[in-house]
């Protein structure tokens, strides 16, 4: 393959990474701002205390997500260290996320519905940079390329060994 087919192959791997990663955390999102909506509707909590209760749900939620659907193919093994260098990622995003809007609501007063709702926003979006980056290079790591041609060899192989079935003719 040459240099260039090569270049295209890792690009177009990372695209189809990337579009997975941003279909979980768009429904991750939404789940995080219906959270923290209808918390902030429903109890006296102070605007970061919500946030950071719907900000648990969504990791949780994103947690499932990102196993089983956008790194799937990733390296199962060390499942306990995978998930607590998740926690650890995901707890730093949850300061920066919620670092913002504390920033917003207690340093300027911007503390509107509107305006909590922006800036829980602005701090989820930095703070997904932070988790692109985390998990893909710490927690959800790749498979080394060896135990992935053996993984590929050994599902041919049981292919090989199961009877095909004949038509009638």
């Amino acid at each position: 393959m040459t240099e260039h087919g090569a270049l295209r192959v890792r690009l177009d791997r990372l695209g189809r990474e990337v579009a997975k990663f941003g279909a979980v955390g768009a429904v991750g999102t939404l789940v995080n701002f219906g959270v923290f909506n209808l918390v902030r509707h429903l109890t006296d909590l102070h605007v970061v205390r919500a946030s950071v209760i719907a900000t648990v749900v969504a990791i949780v939620f994103n947690y499932v997500g990102f196993r089983y659907f956008t790194y799937r193919d990733r390296d199962k093994g060390g499942r306990t260290k995978e998930l607590t260098l998740f926690l650890l990622f995901s707890a730093v995003g949850l300061v920066i996320e919620n670092g913002v809007l504390y920033a917003a609501t207690y340093w300027f007063g911007w503390d509107g519905k509107l305006q909590a709702n922006f800036f829980k926003f602005l701090g989820m979006g930095i703070a997904t940079l932070f988790r692109f980056w985390s998990y893909r290079t710490w927690v959800f790591k790749a498979l080394p390329a060896r135990e992935a041609v053996a993984h590929a060899e050994s599902f041919l192989e049981e292919s090989d060994e199961r009877p095909v079935a004949r038509r009638a003719s």
